[in-house]
């Protein structure tokens, strides 16, 4: 298996529409764990670890729902840390 953590940033009108929640329901779809919180500059920032091709699937199904939302989506992947159990919303 190729574990990995992808940090991604999401821009847009992308808080205050229910991203946060969407990602975490959609993120117990998948085999991955991580976190996904609001910054201060109107981003949403979401790190993910798992396999790398169920983070593009989880990913993925997650663009389906919010493309609307989303202008603009900025990745970087590293290896896994192992830092997560589940999938939260921080505040």
């Amino acid at each position: 298996m190729n574990r990995q953590r992808w940090i991604v940033h999401y821009s847009g009108r992308v808080q205050g529409v229910g991203f946060r929640y969407t990602a975490r329901a959609l993120a117990e779809q998948f085999d991955v764990s991580g976190y996904v919180q609001n910054l201060p500059d109107g981003r949403v920032r979401l790190e993910v670890e798992g396999d790398a091709a169920e983070i593009e699937r989880f990913l993925q199904r997650l663009q389906q729902r919010m493309a609307g939302y989303i202008q603009d989506r900025k990745v970087d992947v590293q290896p896994a840390q192992g830092d997560y159990d589940g999938f939260q919303i921080r505040f």
